[in-house]
């Protein structure tokens, strides 16, 4: 069983830049496709961005097209989701998350592996 696990959440001013890293504790992140979501307070788990594991290729939500960055490691087992000029509408909790099919999906309940999240507070 694949256990995922997520860091370099925390507290950032707008407009600043954070990087989050979640590794697979068992095979490796380019078996799967990975996939960042989120949760504010109150609100239901979101599509952020997602990584296939066949060719690569990457998708994102309209809310992080040109902001945030979907990358992955295979040697170091990890995939990253770099974030630029955050706002504080982008505070939440943040998952990894992996599926075994190729195809990107942006419905978390097709994704079957998540991490424990890491918290994000963006401050205006």
């Amino acid at each position: 069983q694949v256990h995922l696990v997520e860091s370099g959440g925390g507290l950032v001013q707008a407009g600043g830049s954070l990087r989050l890293s979640c590794t697979a504790s068992e095979g490796t992140v380019s078996t799967y496709t990975m996939g960042w979501f989120r949760q504010a307070p109150g609100k239901a788990r979101e599509f952020v961005a997602a990584i296939s594991r066949s060719d690569g290729g990457t998708r994102y939500a309209n809310s992080a097209k040109g902001r945030f960055t979907i990358s992955r490691d295979n040697a170091k087992n990890t995939v990253y989701l770099q974030m630029n000029d955050l706002q504080p509408e982008d505070t939440a909790v943040y998952y990894c998350s992996s599926r075994s099919p190729m195809r990107i999906a942006t419905n978390p309940n097709e994704y079957n592996r998540w991490g424990q999240g890491t918290q994000v507070t963006v401050s205006s």
